[in-house]
């Protein structure tokens, strides 16, 4: 395996304590522009860590995918030309670059002290294990250097529990991807207490540089965010056929055919800004029905039981029959990428929307 140049990084090797101590002042003065040539390492070669080696190929960068085991690594290097080459042929394609080129910026590696060096950012993918995470992170923080960023690809692990009593803690930091990761953009960014505030602005820069649509938490919370908002949806959701309110088909289809077709579009804050003559006018009129309603919901439910046995009897096999699992990358990619071709119409029928309104 060769050698991978760096462009973002200082020399190879353990900085000396002058270096060191311009870290930060470094990272702040680096333009993206510059990290064209960097190398990425992509630590897990699974379908997370596939993902983010064909984004970060699309922008252009070098991409070094790791795993234990040489056949798995080279598993995934197949599956990345034959995702690239069927996302050609249907138009998803992201970036400039063909798939053959696209390629040849990832190389496949199995020997770790190898592919971390030349690295300028690590994105960590393999299985969502505590323990199995913070023995990669230590190993990872005995082999780079100091100006390296060290990022999770987890979906809910604290930070404070992943990172905390490694050397480079502050060049840490949570990168979580939302699947399937290729078409739908967001990444959160969830800092370890110690983390610096250079080190959330360059993987910010970066994120956006791959064209992801990164938001930046200020603190840890558990869930992060999109999990918080996706499991107040489910409970409810589970509350509603547990109640007797609703099937399980009727609440799939108050998101699907409702509420998934306005917030694929805009956020809450939008939704109820667009709902009245803005966000204060809304609170104004609607305040009182929603505390009212917020208060009427129940306790947390267990995710078992009679419920479970009731939503799991009516599955979405016509829809997704299990069978045919794990699906093409095409198949499973295809109503995202609508979604996001939609995007470029979405403000011409919100601004006829809003003259309709004024019209009633």
């Amino acid at each position: 395996m060769g050698r991978h140049a760096d462009s973002l990084a200082p020399p190879r090797g353990r900085a000396p304590a002058a270096s060191r101590r311009n870290f930060w002042s470094y990272f702040r003065t680096t333009n993206m522009s510059d990290c064209k040539k960097a190398s990425i390492l992509i630590v897990g070669s699974g379908i997370v860590g596939r993902s983010w080696a064909m984004l970060f190929a699309s922008a252009g960068y070098k991409v070094v995918l790791y795993d234990t085991v040489q056949q798995q690594v080279s598993s995934a290097i197949e599956s990345i030309r034959q995702q690239l080459t069927e996302l050609e042929r249907t138009g998803g394609l992201r970036g400039t670059f063909k798939p053959e080129e696209q390629m040849m910026l990832i190389t496949a590696c199995n020997d770790l002290a190898q592919a971390v060096e030349g690295a300028s950012h690590i994105q960590e993918c393999v299985p969502e294990n505590l323990e199995l995470k913070r023995k990669v992170f230590q190993d990872l923080d005995k082999l780079m250097n100091d100006s390296v960023i060290l990022s999770s690809s987890t979906s809910c692990l604290l930070p404070s529990k992943l990172f905390s009593g490694l050397k480079h803690v502050k060049q840490c930091i949570v990168a979580h991807p939302v699947s399937p990761t290729y078409f739908v953009p967001l990444v959160e960014l969830v800092p370890h207490p110690e983390t610096h505030a250079a080190v959330i602005e360059q993987t910010y820069a970066l994120m956006k540089d791959i064209g992801q649509s990164p938001v930046k938490l200020n603190k840890e919370i558990d869930g992060f965010a999109l999990n918080r908002i996706q499991y107040a949806i489910i409970g409810e959701s589970w509350r509603l056929v547990n109640d007797g309110v609703l099937s399980p088909e009727d609440v799939d289809l108050v998101m699907s055919a409702g509420l998934g077709m306005r917030y694929a579009f805009m956020g809450p804050f939008e939704t109820i800004h667009l709902n009245a003559e803005g966000l204060k006018n809304y609170c104004e009129r609607y305040a009182g029905g929603m505390k009212r309603v917020l208060s009427s919901f129940g306790p947390v439910p267990e995710f078992s039981g009679e419920a479970m046995e009731k939503i799991n009897q009516i599955p979405p096999q016509g829809k997704y029959p299990l069978s045919n699992y794990p699906v093409k990358p095409s198949q499973n990619l295809r109503s995202p990428a609508i979604l996001l071709n939609s995007y470029e119409q979405w403000p011409n029928l919100l601004n006829i929307s809003l003259h309709a309104r004024k019209l009633a």
